[in-house]
């Protein structure tokens, strides 16, 4: 769903709007410029609310199509007043204007090997047991997940203590 578009002013920055039904506003492309391979090549810049200056509210990595080689801008726009993220993706055009493209989250896939609703689950996980060692008999399920202690408690220390002294 495209929600705004982007286009070069005399200076060459890429400035738009972006709207959807909660959130409405003027935003600006930024070079980020870096020596890392994995950095984003935008930052997102919005004008804030008095229209004095400019609020960093994301990022943008290029990628390019593995069908057809074409290159876009994806990332994210937050900003406080929204619950979640906007997630975009932004395509240039033949004009060099950039479409500025919505996309929800897709949900988390089940692993393959796992099992789904209905089928059978996977046995409790023992919070006590370490590595793949099986439970040993007598241990308690829950605590901090570190097992039974060897050392002698607090008291039995002091009692051997007594003992020696006396």
């Amino acid at each position: 769903m495209n929600i705004g578009t982007l286009k070069a002013n005399a200076d060459g920055v890429h400035i738009g709007r972006i709207v959807t039904m909660a959130f409405a506003a003027t935003i600006a492309l930024r070079e980020f410029v870096s020596t890392n391979e994995r950095a984003p090549a935008f930052d997102v810049m919005a004008l804030s609310a008095d229209r004095r200056s400019w609020v960093k509210v994301g990022a943008l990595w290029e990628y390019s199509s593995n069908d057809t080689g074409e290159v876009f801008l994806s990332g994210r726009v937050d900003d406080p007043s929204l619950d979640k993220p906007i997630d975009v993706a932004m395509f240039r055009q033949e004009d060099g204007a950039y479409n500025v493209a919505w996309r929800r989250p897709q949900r988390k896939r089940t692993l393959p090997g796992m099992a789904s609703e209905g089928e059978e689950a996977l046995p409790p996980l023992n919070a006590t047991a370490t590595g793949s060692e099986p439970e040993q008999p007598g241990s308690t399920v829950g605590g901090d997940g570190l097992g039974e202690s060897t050392a002698p408690s607090p008291k039995a220390k002091t009692k051997a203590k007594e003992t020696a002294d006396a």
